[in-house]
């Protein structure tokens, strides 16, 4: 029997399960986060999980990891000294970006600055056209001269975007050229390597940001693989998850680290598709709290939505070119500044407020007892009872109630006037309503009535804070898995391999060169083999198509699945209707007699689904649930504290029905329903709660 090890790192928490391909062991662990050396919190909680599973290292075939490593490098901007090579006259571009102001009556409006300043912005004299012929041919000499100004400089990296590469490659291919033999430490990166596509600051942008990790990427992960196989005896593969909820190889990861930056948010969301499919509901509201931020994201006909862009370090939570724009196919999904670790203040106009800043993993809340004195979420579910100070993380992390008390009485109950309960009570309420806006935010931007939708919740602080989120969206039902508080780690294990590729080839829908498109299709379809081909066989390799498609004069696209088979003409009114089918679910219309514009083709390379089974309850055991004790949560229909039954969620056996109020414990996440509704446990010992009919 062999077994496989998912590892997800978050801001407070890093999660971990071990599974068997039979679904009989289902071993998950929790281990705080170590922020100044991540792999040492992967390393320890290997090894916890290993020992308490009984399981020898040679029996893992492999680890999935996933990590934010990456994104908090950018955020913080703590990469390589970079330098951007691009054509003349150009240098400012990633800096004027779309002369678009994202809020226009903000006159002290920010931007989030260039990763590289404008003295590491260097120009070559090269020219190419839009049709991709060349205007001035490239000068070795002067890319030489570049080279070595580089290395006076102190450079650590060097992007090279080129415009309209996308193209004509080969000035960049010969630039990466001269530069690897000319300062063969430095770490290099070619748009046409990473984004082919239209859209000069974007596609600057992304290989800016691609180039500024990549070290921090090369060292973190080769230095993983190499102590994970000669501290815990792992010998075998590590895989990494991407942005695009599939897995890659740890040198395509080095190599290319701006897809993996997304990766555990990624994860939750396949997760939240797996169980899904599972149980029969192909549309859901993944919902993922952890200690430092929540996610929220649409799951529709049992698929997670799939942009080709997104943005990182947005200066303004919900606006959206705020940010730093990165083109690579991600799921889509809102982040929320909102965890467990989230710091409640009062500002200058005594309003509560409820993040984005975060206690993180350290010091964490107050009740953590690790120098953190600042009122967090955590601190205000623990004095409304959702918690229990014994037995958070199963009991390995006492939590203590007088620390909490005294942060959220000192800076939030007395500043306002409240009492300690009514503080507490308006942090937990306020996460919630931030959470739920969000949420209805990101659903309505897809055409999506997220009233309809149930909720999946998980996370760390996911399952205590669903019930109110559920209210507050009016959502029909929530269901709360088993192991919620790992269902990232999860979710690594039941993503197939995959790799995403795209082409930019504008052109007329009904005057399209189908030979031109079927050889660049091709192309990319050989790329796939190649990658994917290196650990799987190239017979169990799937493709999926797709074209990025608008109206003519409109300035973006919206992506179009592509029918299979041969590529030609015969298809062109089949992916006429599939475009106005997609456009029509967007926007409600259509625009009869407008020309339609492909702009670029997109490939996605996928391998077979990993085998993963969920291990599944005995219902003909005898005995009920175990009450564990009696606790006092607050209940806010009764605007008082209420005792209520705590049971031993491992105790549960499918079929068993109950009333809430009620919490249900489990080692690294607590259940709390706080309300009137019907509980249900399924037969993988999935918690499915219906709300009772609000007014």
């Amino acid at each position: 029997m062999s077994f496989r090890i998912g590892a997800d790192i978050g801001g407070t928490f890093t999660d971990l399960v071990l599974v068997s391909d039979d679904g009989q062991t289902f071993e998950v662990g929790k281990v705080l986060t170590t922020p100044d050396a991540p792999e040492d919190a992967v390393l320890a909680g290997v090894g916890e999980i290993l020992q308490r599973s009984e399981k020898s290292p040679q029996e893992v075939l492999h680890v999935v990891h996933g990590t934010t490593l990456f994104t908090n490098a950018l955020i913080e901007r703590k990469g390589a000294k970079t330098a951007l090579i691009t054509t003349r006259g150009f240098r400012d571009a990633i800096e004027i970006a779309r002369e678009h102001r994202y809020d226009m009556y903000d006159l002290r409006m920010e931007r989030s600055p260039p990763l590289v300043p404008r003295h590491l912005r260097v120009e070559l004299g090269e020219r190419v056209l839009i049709d991709g012929t060349v205007r001035a041919p490239l000068d070795d000499e002067e890319v030489l001269a570049l080279s070595r100004k580089l290395r006076q400089g102190g450079v650590e990296a060097v992007a090279v975007c080129l415009i309209h590469s996308y193209l004509h490659p080969q000035h960049e291919r010969r630039v990466g050229k001269i530069l690897r033999e000319q300062l063969p430490e430095m770490a290099i990166t070619l748009s046409s390597d990473l984004v082919p596509e239209i859209r000069e600051y974007e596609r600057t942008s992304t290989t800016l940001a691609n180039v500024y990790i990549k070290k921090i990427a090369q060292r973190y992960l080769g230095s993983l693989r190499e102590r994970l196989r000669s501290e815990c005896g792992l010998g075998n593969s590590l895989f990494i998850m991407q942005s695009n909820g599939g897995v890659c190889e740890v040198e395509t990861a080095q190599d290319y680290p701006i897809r993996v930056v997304e990766s555990g948010p990624a994860a939750g969301a396949i997760a939240a598709a797996y169980y899904g499919k599972l149980l029969g509901l192909k549309d859901l509201l993944s919902f993922d709290m952890g200690g430092t931020t929540a996610k929220a994201c649409v799951i529709a006909d049992g698929e997670p939505l799939v942009a080709p862009e997104f943005e990182l370090d947005r200066r303004y939570q919900f606006r959206k070119g705020s940010g730093v724009p990165i083109k690579v196919p991600v799921i889509e999904m809102i982040e929320i500044g909102t965890g467990g670790g989230s710091i409640a203040s009062v500002d200058s106009m005594r309003r509560l407020r409820v993040g984005p800043r975060s206690a993180g993993a350290m010091p964490g809340p107050s009740c953590y007892r690790l120098g953190g004195t600042s009122p967090c979420v955590t601190d205000a579910d623990l004095l409304l009872g959702y918690l229990d100070p014994d037995f958070f993380l199963g009991g390995k992390m006492k939590l203590d109630r007088e620390a909490a008390k005294d942060a959220v009485s000192e800076k939030i109950g007395l500043p306002l006037n409240l009492t300690t309960v009514e503080a507490a009570w308006g942090i937990h309420q306020l996460a919630n309503e931030s959470m739920a806006s969000a949420a209805r935010i990101h659903a309505i931007e897809r055409g999506k009535d997220v009233a309809k939708f149930p909720l999946f919740a998980f996370g760390g602080a996911g399952p205590v804070h669903a019930f109110g989120v559920a209210r507050i969206l009016r959502s029909p039902r929530v269901v709360y898995p088993l192991g919620a508080g790992v269902m990232s780690a999860i979710g690594l294990l039941t993503a197939p391999l995959a790799f995403d590729f795209v082409r930019s080839m504008p052109g007329t829908l009904r005057g399209l060169d189908w030979l031109a498109v079927h050889k660049l299709v091709a192309e990319m379809e050989q790329e796939g083999r190649a990658v994917l081909g290196r650990t799987i066989p190239v017979s169990d390799i799937r493709f999926r198509r797709f074209a990025d498609m608008r109206y003519r004069k409109q300035g973006y696209e919206i992506r179009v699945a592509v029918p299979d088979g041969e590529i030609g003409g015969a298809q062109e009114a089949e992916i006429r209707r599939n475009f106005e089918d997609a456009y029509t679910r967007l926007y409600g219309h259509t625009m009869p007699g407008t020309d339609i514009d492909i702009v670029s083709w997109r490939l996605v390379a996928t391998g077979p689904a990993p085998s993963f089974t969920l291990p599944k309850g005995d219902a003909t055991q005898k005995g009920g649930a175990v009450v564990k004790s009696r606790r006092g949560i607050y209940v806010p229909e009764a605007k008082q504290f209420a005792s209520v039954p705590v049971f031993d969620r491992y105790t549960l056996n499918p079929g068993e029905q109950f009333e809430g109020p009620a919490v249900f414990e489990e080692r690294e996440s607590t259940v709390v329903i706080n309300g009137s509704a019907r509980i249900h446990v399924d037969e993988w010992g999935n918690l499915l709660v219906s709300l009772a009919t609000q007014d």
